[in-house]
């Protein structure tokens, strides 16, 4: 019988990556999208044809609840946020309610249409499953290097505050309900499909505007931050694994190495066959208020237990991203191929 799939944050990186892969699975896919915007349904379809779209909203108890029973999913994904971090400073209050929130709402959604209350807890085999996109971020000033699943947390950004509560809540749900519910603690993971707004996308597009003479200068701001850095379609192969264990629990999911923001740069501006300390520009206004200083997992777990491994390399990620952004800016593709930003 053929499994279903409903996925909000569907027309993001992580959303169509996902997709795809379910469908190349066997699933039949829906995804979660707000409102009536054509453009984001045109690009998703492009990329991913065979996927089935219903309204809903994070912000909306009921537009979820209605999703769900309509659906009736075997697997949701819950990929919605609002994912960029410098913006959560700027817009902490709705970050809180879509990242942090928006976890109890699903959560909720699941439980009400499968009739689970405290007195009736529900059956392992036959339930709804449930996978909360949860972020390194949520370690923020780290205790310890690299982190694993015993880690505490420490976030430095509302970001980081509003996906360790819905970490959490995804945890307090398995525990009080018996819910299948699972939590991915994904460290950085790019593609060419990452939003222009996150500095490894911005490196990339940098170095292909003055590669083709549209730019001089890139400003960035702390080149000294160090990422465990990977690609979204290797990452989204881990969110399956784990949905498929037959007891349910959470994961970290990274490579393991980590780079700096320099490193990226001179990977990028040298595969372009350029000079970064020509071009780049320091820019103080771009630095976090908090900084995160250095992130870096310990995937030895999802490695034993899931049997995940990254293929694709830093390296490799960083010409993948740069050559697709030649490609683009220079018309050899189209920009219909990358999301417009992140969305939920």
């Amino acid at each position: 019988m053929t499994r279903r799939a409903l996925i909000s944050g569907i027309t993001g990186q992580d959303g169509t990556y996902l997709a795809e892969h379910l469908v190349e699975e066997g699933y039949e896919v829906w995804g979660i999208v707000r409102g009536h915007d054509d453009t984001r349904a045109a690009r998703l379809r492009h990329l991913v044809s065979d996927v089935r779209l219903i309204r809903g909203d994070l912000l909306d108890q009921t537009s979820l609840i209605s999703a769900v029973d309509q659906v009736q999913p075997d697997e949701v994904y819950n990929l919605g946020a609002i994912s960029f971090v410098p913006l959560s400073w700027q817009q902490s209050g709705i970050t809180s309610e879509v990242t942090g929130l928006g976890v109890m709402r699903m959560l909720e959604a699941i439980r009400i249409v499968s009739g689970i209350s405290a007195s009736r807890t529900a059956q392992l085999g036959s339930q709804i499953r449930f996978y909360q996109a949860s972020s390194s971020e949520m370690f923020g000033k780290v205790r310890e290097t690299p982190q694993n699943e015993q880690t505490p947390f420490h976030p430095r950004s509302p970001y980081g505050v509003a996906k360790s509560y819905g970490h959490y809540t995804t945890q307090n749900y398995r525990e009080s309900y018996g819910m299948y519910a699972v939590s991915g603690i994904l460290f950085n993971h790019e593609s060419p499909r990452r939003g222009p707004e996150f500095v490894t996308r911005k490196v990339s597009l940098g170095v292909a505007r003055i590669k083709l003479g549209l730019s001089e200068t890139l400003r960035l701001g702390n080149l000294d931050a160090r990422r465990d850095w990977g690609y979204a379609g290797d990452y989204v192969k881990a969110m399956r694994q784990m949905m498929a264990q037959p007891v349910p629990s959470d994961f970290v999911v990274g490579t393991g190495i980590m780079s700096s923001v320099r490193t990226l740069v001179e990977h990028a501006f040298s595969h372009a066959g350029l000079d970064w300390r020509g071009h780049v520009v320091i820019d103080p206004s771009l630095v976090r208020p908090a900084e995160v200083d250095l992130l870096c997992a310990d995937p030895k777990r999802a490695r034993a237990q899931l049997g995940w491994e990254p293929v694709v390399s830093f390296e490799e990620l960083v010409r993948m991203m740069v050559d697709a952004d030649l490609a683009q800016l220079s018309g050899r593709s189209s920009p219909i191929d990358s999301p417009v930003a992140e969305h939920f």
